[in-house]
């Protein structure tokens, strides 16, 4: 079993929650839930794995809170 981190937001426009593996080239998805998105975004990673192990674009670090006055 192997774990992804991935970044979601919420579509202002349609409302559904959009998900991404950041760094990883493909590994993005959507959903009207958080779990529906969780789903679909493991279908699309199992589906990517399945060419073989991804050139990683980047690395995840992590987020930071920025304050500005």
């Amino acid at each position: 079993m192997r774990t992804f981190t991935a970044v979601i937001e919420r579509c202002p426009d349609t409302g559904l929650f959009v998900g991404d593996v950041p760094g990883f080239p493909g590994a993005h998805s959507q959903g009207e839930t958080l779990d529906e998105l969780n789903g679909n975004l493991s279908e699309v990673i199992e589906m990517l794995l399945e060419d073989g192990e991804p050139e990683w674009e980047s690395q995840f670090v992590g987020i930071q809170t920025v304050q500005v006055d």
